[in-house]
């Protein structure tokens, strides 16, 4: 795993967020900060709360959106278009 001085608090959130984003895959966060799932597992149970941590793993396990090869061809996108109001 990274060590956790190679990421700013700011990278840290985004990883967080992009966590806890059910349309985000495992991909993405690994794409961007090199992190496969048990990293950000890893960080996930470092930077939150044991209670958060587990809400987090039982949102994100088993979910098929998490995962590229689970999901579904029609989803090609990370995010709904009306997530981010501008």
């Amino acid at each position: 795993m990274h060590d956790k001085q190679l990421f700013t608090q700011a990278d840290i959130s985004r990883i967080i967020e992009m966590a806890w984003e059910d349309r985000t895959p495992f991909e993405a966060i690994k794409t961007l900060y090199g992190l496969g799932e048990p990293d950000v597992r890893a960080l996930m149970r470092r930077e939150l709360k044991p209670s958060s941590f587990r809400l987090w793993r039982e949102r994100v396990s088993g979910r098929k959106t998490k995962h590229l090869q689970l999901r579904s061809p029609d989803i090609n996108r990370g995010y709904c278009p009306t997530q981010y109001k501008r």
